[in-house]
């Protein structure tokens, strides 16, 4: 008697993957071929969110603004949870069948957003959500060095120039210059002459 071959988790997991990159690199290929190619300065330009780009793309962002975006997405990402919890606090199949259902689902959802809120309050008692701190905390170190010694290393670093750039690296030589007088040195003999012994054939 043979039995039915299936297939296992971890090959439904392979099947889904192979799909998925296939389906992927299929879209990208139709997009490559059907997609007109007409770029532009306006188009290869950074996009903002509908604004107009001013500047270079490549600038250094303030931190605040990825903590406030990962706030958001905090938020707004588990707020997902409540559109299942209206589903089943508004069937009113599992209402009629037991009436603790509701009273259930309304106590997990004010648990949920309790928990939401609290860390809400949490972030903006820590003041993460302050775009521009109003009081910027400045490190204190315990060290002994007095700030006078600070002061000058930095009057010294501050008269520092850097040297220009120059595209010839060598030094030019100036035209007047004394020719030194040629040396010969003389050839050093060796210290043994060889010697090659003959065959006996000759």
């Amino acid at each position: 008697m043979t039995g039915v071959s299936q297939i296992s988790e971890f090959g439904k997991i392979l099947i889904f993957l192979i799909t998925g990159i296939i389906m992927v690199c299929f879209a990208f290929f139709i997009n490559k071929v059907l997609a007109p190619n007409k770029p532009n300065p306006e188009k290869l330009s950074s996009y903002e969110c509908g604004e107009e780009p001013t500047g270079s793309a490549w600038l250094p962002f303030n931190s605040r603004f990825y903590v406030i975006a990962l706030i958001f997405l905090l938020f707004d990402v588990e707020m997902v949870f409540v559109f299942p919890w209206a589903i089943v606090f508004g069937s009113h199949e599992m209402n009629n069948a037991d009436g603790r259902w509701g009273w259930l689902t309304l106590t997990e959802v004010f648990v949920f957003l309790g928990i939401l809120i609290l860390g809400l309050v949490y972030v903006w008692v820590k003041g993460d959500l302050d775009w521009i701190k109003p009081n910027p905390i400045v490190p204190v170190t315990d060290t002994v060095i007095p700030q006078s010694l600070y002061d000058k290393l930095n009057a010294e670093q501050s008269v520092y120039k850097i040297k220009e750039f120059s595209i010839n690296t060598v030094p030019s030589v100036p035209s007047t210059t004394i020719d030194a007088p040629e040396t010969t040195t003389a050839v050093k003999k060796p210290m043994f002459k060889p010697t090659f012994k003959k065959t006996g054939n000759e």
